[in-house]
């Protein structure tokens, strides 16, 4: 890629740095600031804010003004198994934030396949290297995930801070970020991992890496969602609780493939009989 394909980049980044900061910031605390460390603060402080935001919202509406239909009284955690959580992924913050800043920096130097604009490929390609970014995604994030689970001492020493959770009245959509920093970073590589194998939309990279606090959110409210094959919470709870299922990101395929996978459904229909 030549130097002026790469400046679009860095154009992006820049006035994303500017759109976060300028609202929420005095410019004299963050303009003199190097480049990276203004995509670093741009990350931290919006991931944060999304952070918060989807999951308050998400708990104040299935906990508060829909309570006992989604989740019975007691299956309801308590608000300071919540504030654990939020501690626990606000000291990982920071560190999350490192990868997505990395990522961007490496796509600004041109070492990934990442393009700036869609017109630069067409839709349908898009489209298609979309698809495949994540396939891509899923079997990493499969994988990462199982393997920090079979490793011993990385469950012991990384894995087992999140698995603290393992009851459905300790889960919640605060508990989504809640993991130690090096386990939350492996299990987002592969995002940045595929930024080398396949052709990908610089933004839509971003967006789908911070749709990650929405979505992990979502998926620790212990709530079936039934839409197959979507990885979704009632999947996921059965995770939490047996350890040895269920360990795909988006979709049900990867366990299927593999063997791991406990369907909520089935998990019922067990536990009555």
């Amino acid at each position: 890629m030549g130097e002026e394909y790469l400046q679009q980049f860095l154009d992006k980044t820049t006035w994303y740095n500017s759109i976060v900061l300028e609202n929420l910031l005095p410019t004299n605390l963050w303009d003199p600031l190097p480049h990276f460390l203004q995509s670093w603060l741009r990350n931290y402080m919006a991931g944060t804010l999304l952070y918060f935001i989807s999951s308050f919202l998400w708990c104040f509406y299935i906990y508060y003004l829909k309570r006992n239909v989604y989740v019975p009284k007691d299956a309801i955690p308590t608000n300071k198994a919540m504030l654990i959580q939020i501690y626990v992924a606000m000291k990982a913050m920071p560190w999350y934030c490192a990868l997505p800043s990395l990522s961007e920096y490496m796509v600004e130097n041109g070492w990934t396949k990442c393009y700036a604009r869609i017109s630069d490929v067409g839709w349908l390609p898009y489209v298609v290297y979309l698809f495949i970014y994540l396939v891509v995604v899923e079997f990493g994030i499969y994988w990462m995930h199982r393997e920090l689970h079979d490793i011993k001492p990385l469950y012991k020493y990384l894995h087992a801070t999140h698995h603290i959770y393992n009851k459905q009245n300790t889960l919640s959509p605060f508990a989504g970020l809640a993991f130690h920093p090096l386990d939350g970073i492996l299990q987002a590589v592969p995002h940045v991992i595929a930024l080398f194998i396949v052709p990908t939309h610089f933004t839509t990279h971003i967006g789908l890496l911070f749709l990650e606090a929405i979505w992990t959110a979502n998926i620790h409210d212990c709530i079936h969602g039934k839409i197959w094959p979507v990885m979704g919470a009632g999947y996921h709870t059965i995770h939490h609780t047996t350890y040895r299922h269920n360990y795909g990101h988006y979709t049900i395929w990867m366990d299927w493939m593999h063997g791991t996978l406990r369907d909520p459904i089935d998990d019922e229909v067990k536990k009555v009989m």
